[in-house]
């Protein structure tokens, strides 16, 4: 499955649009594409003011903490649980801060440092994601155990895709509530940023 994100000129369709007839791997990988692409489509374009607004006064959430949130997510699954290596976007934030790091933008953070770590996650998900695919599939077991069961890479996969269309829909309140920027999915000719 390839990570060119750009419209997909056989079908006129913007590429992270899941495919109208495919494998459940190629399903399970486009619907998580497009979850991605609609939830960075949200985010885009906002100052490091904005990224950390409380855009609706009865939430804590912010576009920036649910762009840091999903890139600890992103590990989480990609590293930790189904390959058992460190996530990266913890290795630098001290365990006591972990819960309000990840949902806070910092007073010293920039717009482009949360952007980039978000983007900086999806790629090494993405890299992760061949390598998970060249090595069995998603029927194997993940590391994490859960009560003596490791459970499936595709359910892990599968627990991504949910975190996802949950901030995604929180996502849709706080751009709304921002600037007013509204729609399901990102326009078709709209870029796919890493």
């Amino acid at each position: 499955m390839s990570t060119d994100m750009s419209t997909d000129i056989g079908t006129g369709q913007p590429a992270w649009e899941p495919p109208l007839a495919g494998t459940d791997t190629e399903h399970v990988f486009a619907t998580l594409e497009r979850l991605r692409a609609t939830f960075r489509w949200k985010a885009d374009g906002l100052d490091a003011e904005q990224l950390k607004a409380r855009a609706i006064p009865t939430s804590e959430l912010t576009v920036g903490g649910l762009l840091k949130h999903l890139a600890v997510c992103e590990d989480d699954v990609f590293c930790w649980r189904t390959s058992g290596r460190p996530p990266v976007t913890w290795l630098s934030v001290p365990e006591e801060e972990a819960a309000h790091w990840q949902f806070t933008v910092g007073d010293g953070e920039t717009a482009e440092q949360v952007y980039e770590l978000w983007a900086a996650a999806v790629g090494r998900s993405r890299a992760r994601q061949q390598e998970l695919l060249d090595g069995g599939g998603l029927d194997l077991p993940g590391h994490l155990e859960f009560g003596g069961t490791r459970p499936s890479i595709r359910r892990h996969l599968h627990d991504l895709i949910e975190e996802y269309g949950r901030h995604t829909g929180h996502m849709d309140l706080l751009r709304e509530a921002l600037d007013g920027r509204v729609g399901e999915d990102p326009p078709a000719d709209w870029p796919m940023l890493p």
